[in-house]
């Protein structure tokens, strides 16, 4: 196991369990105490964790993780979720990306696909509007995407731009498709993210879609966050893992919206 690894088991480990002692995260991971509290100290170096006199707990109440350790949480759901959300993208689409962990897997996944290794007739396989700087980045290095950067502050959890400036470009784009990464999908509530001002570009560039799909988790559905984004009703299609079940879905359904469990 890597440091970057352990550090993030340790992460994903304070959340589960709303704080951590030395000697059993020692006995989790399979390594030192000694090592643990070498981590614990550089972690909270990072701000990414408050160290107590045998452990550490979160920071703060609003505690966040950085999306660079909350990748491998849920990872072979977000997998699946994502290679079905990519299928439903068409060649020559222009698709609006929010950021977070599902959908940068989407964007790896729409990488990933043979039909768009190269242009169409001189014309992009896609072009993909983005908030998200991680997103941006590893796309751009694809020749045959158009790759579109809104502009924005950046908040460095998420590496998602947000403010006047990424509202003012989003306002001038329209978009084919929007995949919508979310922290809570609630039947009555709808989309919602932690924090508003993530919330109003990605309402906008959910406005400015054709389609909007939701990629999330089941463990995001049927629960609240503080800042909403969209309607039930605006959403087309909600493409989750097959923990869901057919009884949470149907509220979901019966607002109108399309349910795929992978």
């Amino acid at each position: 196991m890597t440091r970057e690894e352990r550090w993030r088991r340790l992460l994903d480990l304070l959340v589960e369990r709303d704080g951590l002692e030395v000697e059993a995260a020692a006995e989790a991971l399979g390594v030192s105490a000694a090592t643990i509290r070498r981590d614990l100290d550089q972690l909270a170096e990072q701000q990414l964790l408050v160290r107590t006199r045998g452990g550490a707990v979160p920071h703060g109440v609003s505690y966040e993780l950085p999306l660079r350790y909350r990748t491998s949480r849920r990872a072979a759901e977000k997998r699946r979720i994502s290679e079905a959300v990519a299928a439903l993208i068409a060649p020559g689409e222009v698709v609006g990306l929010t950021g977070g962990t599902t959908t940068t897997e989407v964007a790896r996944a729409l990488a990933a696909r043979p039909d768009l290794a190269g242009p169409a007739g001189g014309s992009p396989a896609l072009t993909v509007v983005t908030n998200a700087l991680n997103i941006a980045g590893e796309l751009a290095i694809r020749p045959q995407f158009k790759i579109v950067l809104t502009g924005g502050v950046a908040r460095p959890q998420s590496y998602e731009l947000t403010g006047p400036l990424a509202q003012r470009t989003l306002g001038m784009l329209s978009m084919d498709t929007a995949v919508l990464g979310v922290d809570a999908f609630d039947p009555a509530d709808g989309a919602a993210t932690r924090h508003e001002d993530e919330a109003a570009v990605n309402a906008l560039l959910c406005e400015r879609a054709r389609r909007l799909v939701v990629a999330a988790d089941s463990t995001k559905l049927g629960v609240r966050a503080f800042a909403r984004i969209c309607a039930t009703s605006a959403v087309d299609v909600l493409v989750t893992d097959t923990a869901l079940t057919e009884a949470a879905a149907r509220p979901f359904r019966d607002a109108g919206v399309e349910v795929v469990r992978v």
